[in-house]
C-alpha cells in the first residue's frame, strides 16, 4: 500500500515522532497507519515523543578539548531534573556528543543530531531517544560552540557553567600558560563579561547607555544645569566604567584587583618570554533563558509512588 507526504505528516501529528521515524514506520507497515503507530510504540518512539512536551531546563554543560588536534567544544544538553544532570551515564552521553562535534564539525544542533555518535553505531538523535526511554525524562540538545586553535576550558559547579577560551599564543602546552588560561576562564565563569573588549560593544549599545546616563543627569537637580562640556565628560567617564564592568580585558582581575585582565595576561606573557592574546570566549550557564519547572518535590515523589 502506497503512502503520501500527507500520511507521514498525519502520523507525525498523531504520534509526536520525528518525520523520518514516521516515514520509516509507514514504509515498514506498507502504508498501514494503524500498524505504523504500533511500530512506533514498539520501538518506544511514541513514548519518547510524549515526554518531548515536558520542560527540560536542567541538565549539564560540558567542555571537551582535543589537545592534539587543537579543537574544543562546549555543549549544553538539558534534562527535566538536576538528578539526571548528575547521572554518570547521562554525562558520558553528553561528553560523547561533544566529541562528535569535535570530530564531525556539524553546522548546528540539527546537523549534530544526524551525526553518528562518537564511539557508537547510532546517530546522536537515536542515542538521545534511547536515553529518554531508559531514564524516563525529556532531554534536549540545546547548543554548542566549537573552537579551533589554542584552547583552555573550565567547568564550574559540576556542569552548571562551562567556559571555553581561545588564545593566540606561542606558549601552548607550558604549565604557566595553562594556569593563566584557567585563571581567565574562571574569571569569565565568575564575572560573566558580555564582551571581550570595548571594540566588540555594538555602537547601539553604547548609544543606549549614553541615553540612559543623560536621562539620569537631567533628572538630578544638582547636575542638570552644569555646563554641557562638563556633562559630556561625566557621561564619558561613566561609559568608561561600563566598559570596565562588561568587557573581559578591562575588568579588574579577580585574583589581583590592582591589575586588569589585559595587564595580567601581558605580565604573564612577558614573564614567560612569549605571546599570549585572548582571541574569543564562550560561556554557557545551564538552563539560562529557559523556563524552569516549578513543582513541589514532595508532590513529585508522591506521583512517582502512585504509578
Amino acid at each position: 500500500m502506497a503512502f503520501t507526504a500527507k500520511d507521514v505528516q498525519a502520523l507525525r501529528e498523531r504520534s509526536g515522532c520525528g518525520m523520518m521515524d514516521c516515514k520509516k514506520a509507514l514504509t515498514q507497515a506498507d502504508g498501514d497507519m494503524e500498524k505504523a503507530v504500533e511500530i512506533l510504540r514498539e520501538k518506544g518512539l511514541a513514548a519518547s515523543a510524549k515526554k518531548a512536551g515536558r520542560i527540560a531546563a536542567e541538565g549539564v554543560v560540558v567542555t571537551v578539548v582535543d589537545e592534539a588536534k587543537k579543537v574544543g567544544c562546549v555543549l549544553e544538553v538539558n534534562s527535566e531534573t538536576d538528578f539526571v544532570g548528575k547521572n554518570a551515564d547521562f554525562v558520558a552521553f553528553v561528553e560523547a556528543c561533544a566529541k562528535t562535534v569535535i570530530e564531525e564539525n556539524p553546522a548546528d544542533v540539527e546537523a549534530l543530531a544526524a551525526c553518528k555518535l562518537f564511539g557508537s553505531d547510532m546517530t546522536v538523535d537515536e542515542a538521545l531517544k534511547e536515553k529518554i526511554l531508559v531514564i524516563g525524562e525529556n532531554m534536549k540538545l540545546r547548543r554548542f560552540v566549537r573552537y579551533e586553535g589554542d584552547i583552555v576550558s573550565y567547568v564550574h559547579g559540576g556542569g552548571r557553567i562551562g567556559v571555553m577560551v581561545k588564545f593566540d599564543t606561542d606558549l601552548a602546552g607550558k604549565p604557566e600558560f595553562v594556569e593563566c588560561g584557567k585563571d581567565i576562564a574562571m574569571q569569565i565563569a565568575a564575572i560573566n563579561p558580555s564582551y571581550l573588549n570595548r571594540e566588540e560593544v555594538p555602537a547601539e549599545v553604547v548609544a543606549k547607555e549614553k541615553e540612559i546616563l543623560m536621562a539620569q543627569i537631567q533628572g538630578d537637580e544638582k547636575l542638570k544645569n552644569k555646563p554641557e562640556q562638563v556633562i559630556a565628560k561625566m557621561v564619558e567617564g561613566k561609559i568608561g566604567k561600563y566598559y570596565k564592568e562588561n568587557c573581559l580585558l578591562e575588568q579588574a582581575f579577580v585574583k589581583d584587583g590592582n591589575v586588569s585582565v589585559a595587564q595580567y595576561v601581558a605580565n604573564t606573557a612577558k614573564a614567560l618570554g612569549g605571546k599570549i592574546e585572548v582571541v574569543s570566549f564562550v560561556r554557557f550557564e545551564k538552563g539560562e533563558g529557559l523556563e524552569k519547572r516549578e513543582e513541589n518535590f514532595a508532590e513529585e515523589i508522591a506521583k512517582q509512588l502512585q504509578k
